[in-house]
């Protein structure tokens, strides 16, 4: 009996790259970095999750969607672990990642996150008494202000530029 070739896991990782986070579609799993590990045990395929936080709403969606992907591309047994520790940070989101966010007109977390998800820019500022500042994903002006700390998803803050006027949404540092 012949024994099926097994997907490599830069095959398996391509294929994650293609699902779309189902709060911000722009973003691929990969890119949003909540993807930790993918392993094979014998001949199921262990996929590795963080969540961007652990109640986050949309968790149930991501691994049916993981499954459905992997299912549609020929693997038959998949496992889903979740892991909490060590919590997922915005500095796990790729470069690329960050500039989708841009383009889609979120403003993507600050520069300089530090491993454990704190802003050392923004640690920074608070220490001296200053404000954030994002920049407009829009026309990149430095000039907005923060409207509300809770923006359109749990992972978002409302953000308004003062200099095209137009309001963004701006990817917390978590």
């Amino acid at each position: 009996m012949a024994t099926a070739t097994l997907p490599s896991l830069d095959e398996v990782w391509h294929w994650l790259s293609q699902v779309p986070d189902p709060e911000i579609p722009v973003l691929s799993l990969v890119d949003l970095g909540i993807v930790r590990e993918v392993a094979w045990n014998d001949d199921t395929l262990v996929v590795t999750v963080t969540p961007t936080y652990s109640g986050c709403p949309a968790t149930g969606i991501i691994n049916l969607d993981i499954e459905r992907e992997l299912n549609a591309r020929g693997v038959a047994k998949v496992r889903l672990e979740r892991r909490l520790s060590p919590p997922w940070t915005t500095d796990w989101m790729s470069a690329e990642g960050r500039e989708k966010l841009r383009a889609y007109g979120i403003a993507p977390p600050v520069d300089d996150t530090a491993a454990d998800g704190r802003s050392l820019a923004l640690a920074r500022r608070l220490a001296s008494g200053s404000n954030l500042t994002v920049a407009c994903p829009r026309c990149g002006s430095a000039q907005t202000e923060k409207v509300s700390q809770f923006g359109s998803t749990a992972c978002k803050a409302s953000y308004r530029c003062l200099s095209c006027l137009e309001p963004f949404d701006y990817f917390k540092c978590i």
